[in-house]
């Protein structure tokens, strides 16, 4: 297997919104983007798939070794190999690989937030840097348009958050910030429970409803952001903020009922919602 199928097998087995969008882009930046989001789910992968602390930690640090030799020219892993050839005409960075083992590395470290601000580091580091390095291979003329995409990595994060407030629940974590717990009374031994009559609640539904509508902030503020003169290349990337939004949207109906399920949107719907998307431009 050449390293250019492993990371198209992983883009593919991920299921992930951002297939569909990769899927509108000329060749070299499929490719690109492929690569880097495979490095992406390979780091990620690490903290969600290694039960043990420790040989997670291992594991990151191995990753940091490899990506700082991959920029040397040794690159070893399959990710690397099909990632390094992009990195100069795209400006992916050793700092941006970095950044991303960095939130990872938050993973291991804490299982808790003790406010907004802390969580939107966590934020940037595993969403908003992702967010500016696939704007660069979609393409990009403004510097404008980087903090667009660092605005909306932050958006679609918090939507993953809310729509895996179980899973991580499971895992013993808990994103939702300690301070806004407070503030609408949301105990945390009620969500690691993950039952009724616990879980849901008029509170725990107040505390989600909050949640969604700074998501719901911060895609707006992301979209008025964006420069007109790069918006036909960010069209990838409003892809992805619409299928995100949609599944906000979707978890709002289902009035947050995702303690015990993972509410997701069907392959279908993503790939019409990508196709609207590139047929419309926003």
């Amino acid at each position: 297997m050449t390293p250019e199928q492993y990371v198209q097998e992983k883009a593919v087995q991920s299921g992930s919104s951002f297939y569909y969008a990769f899927l509108f882009l000329p060749p070299p930046r499929r490719a690109a983007i492929t690569a880097f989001y495979a490095f992406c789910r390979e780091v990620d992968d690490v903290v969600d798939e290694i039960h043990d602390p420790g040989v997670a930690a291992t594991k990151l640090a191995w990753w940091r070794k490899e990506v700082a030799s991959a920029f040397a020219g040794r690159p070893q892993h399959p990710v690397m190999k099909a990632l390094l050839p992009h990195a100069a005409a795209y400006e992916i960075r050793l700092e941006h690989l970095n950044a991303v083992i960095d939130g990872c590395q938050m993973d291991l470290e804490q299982t808790r937030y003790l406010d907004y601000p802390g969580l939107q580091r966590y934020c940037h580091l595993v969403a908003g840097v992702v967010g500016e390095v696939a704007s660069g291979i979609f393409g990009r003329t403004d510097a404008q348009t980087i903090a667009y995409a660092h605005k909306l990595g932050q958006a679609m994060q918090l939507t993953n958050i809310i729509r895996d407030v179980g899973d991580d629940a499971r895992r013993g974590r808990i994103y939702l910030p300690v301070s806004e717990l407070q503030q609408f009374d949301v105990k945390a031994h009620e969500i690691l429970k993950r039952e009724k009559p616990w879980g849901y609640s008029e509170r725990f539904t107040a505390l989600m409803q909050f949640q969604a509508a700074r998501a719901h902030g911060l895609y707006d503020e992301a979209l008025a952001l964006l420069p007109e003169a790069d918006r036909r290349a960010q069209k990838p990337g409003l892809m992805m903020a619409n299928i995100y939004r949609a599944l906000l949207r979707e978890i709002e109906a289902e009035n947050f009922q995702v303690l015990q399920q993972r509410i997701s949107l069907t392959p279908l719907r993503k790939l019409w919602i990508a196709m609207k998307t590139n047929w419309r431009g926003r």
